[in-house]
Parts: C-alpha cells; structure tokens; sequence
C-alpha cells in the first residue's frame, strides 16, 4: 500500500509540476506575462530544488523525478515570463 501511495503521489506531483503548461499557453496566446507573479514562480523554484535535493539525498527516485520535472517546467514557464516582459 505504501508503494502505491508513493507511485500516486509522484504522478501526482509530476501533474502538479507540468501545470504551469497551462499558464505557458496563455501567456503565448495574449502575448503577455503582466498577469504573472514571477516572485511567485521563482518561490516555487526553490522549494522545487529543495525537494529535489532532499529526493537525490534519500535516493527515493519518486521525490527526486517529480521535483526535477516540476522544476524544469517552473524554469520554462520563468523564462516565457521573462521573454514577453522585455518585448513590452
């Protein structure tokens, strides 16, 4: 059962990481990243690299995969951010 609970966490957490897709989309679409926090993404970059650290340093696979996509994703959806303001 604990197995289980950690596969679902883990894809769950990989859902959670790739949702800023969303916001990637959107940002495109209006041309516009006005409406984003970057403080808030950048917060979330670093609780990503925390518990992806925390992951490498328990060498559970589940903790250290979700956080690495999650961050890879924050980072993209950073620099979209960050392109857009500078063209306006």
């Amino acid at each position: 059962m604990v197995d289980l609970l950690a596969a679902v966490a883990a894809l769950w957490g990989m859902l959670m990481g790739i949702s800023p897709l969303l916001q990637i989309r959107r940002m495109r679409v209006r041309r516009s990243s006005a409406d984003v926090s970057i403080t808030y993404l950048l917060v979330l970059e670093v609780g990503f690299a925390l518990w992806f650290a925390y992951g490498l340093t328990i060498a559970n696979p589940a903790l250290f995969t979700s956080n690495f996509v999650s961050g890879a994703v924050g980072l993209v959806t950073l620099t979209v951010a960050w392109r857009l303001r500078a063209e306006a």
